[in-house]
């Protein structure tokens, strides 16, 4: 397609994008004048209510009197605190992405044979089929990772013998194939990038059956395969806090979605993995460094807190960074106090600021916390007392002590994700619902007739 359309005149292309913009776009003020709640939130602030799940929960504040009352953030996997999870593996000294994935899996914590039987399977099955790499994602290469992840993912369909069966014992196989696959999958896909477009060497290292994700992750990534225990464990926490948020994140709902058509497992994954590229989703993490860059650029003393605060004001005004009016990585449409996950990230990652030498990053990250709500204030005229940090705003920093390429970020997410998404498309299936179909207004009132070609101006 990409081939035929390149002699096509620009003007034809402004032309339908033109009829498109006159013919097909609906005012936002409709929504509210017909009670459609897009984008708005019900009573209890956690998005409109489309289903149910025992996989993971959100909370934010309480509702007393009918008044919200902002709490501290919690997130919780089936049932379980994740700052419980998170102070568990860290007091048995242990990486804890294995345990994540069957806890939500399967929906309780796993005893001693039970996680080490999950973890071998994990393991045994972290190879690609043969020739995978060379003809799915060399042949083929993309700029992209997450393209390159989601066409990859639809290709492990082929090399299944039963991809259409949605019985329960096949798609939890298939579930821990992906698992254990995408870590390969987004380092091979990133050495072929660099191959092919970043005209730099390619370093294609085999899975390490005994290593942890993480380790795995840090291995396949990196040129030498080397990296120190705590920078495992610091990324085990990374893929820990980034497996699951509840039923209502896109990405998740796009999995349900799909399942309750009754479509295959990599299908499902695929779409999921296409909602988590955005940038207002899984992508905000690369939008957070992006203004950062600019913030870098523009402030001259990272350290003083009037220069910095007179750049978000400008940031705010949409003078400034990618003039949107944003701050990224400020703000939640659940969290109020705090994000528990930017809570979590942040305590692990202030070690690793102090030992690689990004002690000033990570002051100016923690100024632009503190500063954006009193910003926002000023511009919006709001009072936003409870306006708190979220994930993303600690996250890419973290990656890049790890010395993680940007173009990784959102795929790493994708890789720790995959077991929220196999966690709620388990769910979908066995709740044997039916297809989901949103609604929507149809706001054409009077009809159109068919006129003929030759009678058209």
């Amino acid at each position: 397609m990409q081939e035929n359309m390149k002699g096509t005149e620009p003007t034809l292309i402004d032309n339908l994008c033109g009829h498109f913009r006159e013919n097909s776009q609906v005012n936002p003020a409709l929504y509210t004048r017909y009670g459609i709640k897009r984008g708005l939130r019900n009573a209890d602030g956690t998005g409109v209510l489309v289903g149910m799940t025992r996989v993971s929960n959100v909370h934010g504040y309480i509702v007393n009197e009918g008044e919200r009352e902002p709490i501290e953030g919690r997130l919780t996997y089936r049932g379980i605190n994740l700052y419980d999870l998170l102070n568990g593996f860290q007091a048995e000294n242990r990486f804890g992405f294995g345990e994540v994935g069957y806890l939500l899996m399967c929906g309780t914590l796993p005893g001693h044979s039970e996680l080490e039987a999950f973890e071998h399977a994990v393991a045994e099955s972290r190879n690609l089929p043969d020739n995978f790499t060379e003809d799915v994602l060399m042949r083929a290469p993309s700029h992209d990772i997450m393209n390159k992840l989601a066409s990859a993912t639809l290709a492990l369909y082929a090399y299944d013998e039963n991809p259409d069966d949605t019985s329960i014992p096949n798609v939890m196989r298939q579930g821990i194939g992906l698992i254990s696959r995408f870590p390969v999958i987004i380092s091979h896909a990133y050495q072929a990038k660099r191959r092919y477009f970043d005209n730099a060497s390619m370093y294609l290292h085999v899975p390490d059956k005994t290593k942890s994700t993480a380790e795995n992750i840090l291995g396949l990534i990196r040129p030498d395969g080397q990296y120190t225990l705590e920078e495992a464990r610091l990324l085990d926490r990374c893929l820990v806090i980034h497996a699951e948020h509840g039923g209502g994140n896109n990405s998740a709902f796009a999995t349900r979605v799909a399942s309750s058509s009754g479509t295959d497992t990599y299908s499902a994954i695929a779409a999921a993995v296409g909602a988590l590229k955005g940038p207002k989703h899984g992508g905000a993490n690369l939008k957070v460094m992006q203004m950062f860059d600019d913030i870098k650029a523009h402030v001259a003393d990272w350290a003083d807190a009037d220069e910095v605060y007179a750049y978000l004001l400008k940031i705010l005004r949409r003078e400034a960074s990618d003039h949107s009016g944003l701050v990224y990585g400020m703000g939640h449409a659940v969290y109020t106090l705090s994000d528990p996950r930017a809570v979590a990230l942040k305590e692990g990652a202030r070690p690793l600021a102090q030992e690689k030498g990004y002690v000033k990053e990570f002051n100016l990250v923690e100024l632009v916390e503190t500063l954006t709500p009193r910003a926002f204030a000023e511009v919006r005229g709001e009072d936003v007392k409870t306006m708190c940090a979220n994930v993303d705003l600690y996250s890419g920093l973290v990656y890049t002590m790890l010395g993680i390429p940007r173009e990784m970020f959102t795929p790493l997410f994708a890789t720790a994700r995959i077991v929220g998404w196999m966690a709620h498309r388990l769910e979908e299936i066995a709740m044997g619902g039916k297809i989901i179909r949103p609604a929507y207004k149809p706001m054409r009132h009077t009809p159109r007739f068919y006129v003929p070609l030759s009678e058209r101006p």
